[in-house]
């Protein structure tokens, strides 16, 4: 009998407070995705000490080019993921700057703007999907009248999902964020997280079985 292996989520957290908001996002997400039965791993960006700093050896242009021993670790843990998840808080109408460092040097390894400009498929990323739970201190309308919010949508969202030929691009915000916040408005929250994990893990049916070429996994689009 063929085994057949578990979708995967990748959930990538950015914040440098294990007791924050955002880590309780990205926790009930990995919970409701366990429940039915789906596989999800963590990378704590802050918690594991990530170096966000590309070298120049890192560089796809640079001779020789060399793959830093973290990055390979990372790309070793990633490997197989189907639903990257990205947790973070919106600083000064941006990712905090370890999160865009993760981006450059593992999920961008070895990945030039040539291959981007050219539309060639991405060896971990593509065909999977992006989706991201971010939270701010203000009010989403305040965020549009700053042009912060369209902006992190076309960087993060857009040009991700077709740098890294992704099959889909999908953000869930949390505005007025704040130190004071109600229980029950994070209670309404995290419920809209589970509610987005379950329409996730609904467009992933079961997985190829291995076969001698490697696992495959079927999406629903």
């Amino acid at each position: 009998m063929s085994k057949r292996r578990k979708p995967k989520h990748a959930v990538i957290i950015c914040h440098p407070s294990r007791s924050s908001f955002t880590r309780a996002v990205a926790d009930r997400y990995c919970l409701s995705v366990r429940l039915v039965g789906h596989e999800a791993i963590t990378r704590d960006l802050y918690g594991i000490g990530f170096d966000p700093v590309l070298k120049d050896d890192e560089r796809p242009a640079a001779r020789p080019y060399a793959l830093a021993p973290d990055v390979a670790h990372e790309l070793e843990l990633l490997s197989g993921t189907d639903v990257f998840v990205f947790v973070y808080p919106i600083w000064f109408g941006g990712p905090p700057a370890m999160l865009k460092g993760y981006v450059d040097r593992v999920l961008g390894a070895g990945f030039s703007h040539r291959a981007v400009r050219a539309r060639m498929s991405h060896p971990l990323m593509s065909g999977k999907d992006l989706l991201s739970f971010t939270s701010s201190g203000e009010s989403r309308e305040w965020l549009d009248e700053q042009g912060a919010f369209e902006s992190l949508r076309s960087v993060f969202d857009t040009y991700l999902c077709h740098a890294f030929s992704l099959a889909s691009a999908h953000r869930v915000h949390f505005s007025n964020v704040v130190a004071n916040t109600s229980k029950r408005y994070v209670e309404q929250c995290l419920f809209d997280v589970e509610q987005e994990a379950q329409k996730v893990c609904a467009r992933w049916v079961d997985p190829e079985p291995f076969t001698e070429e490697g696992p495959g996994v079927r999406s629903l689009k």
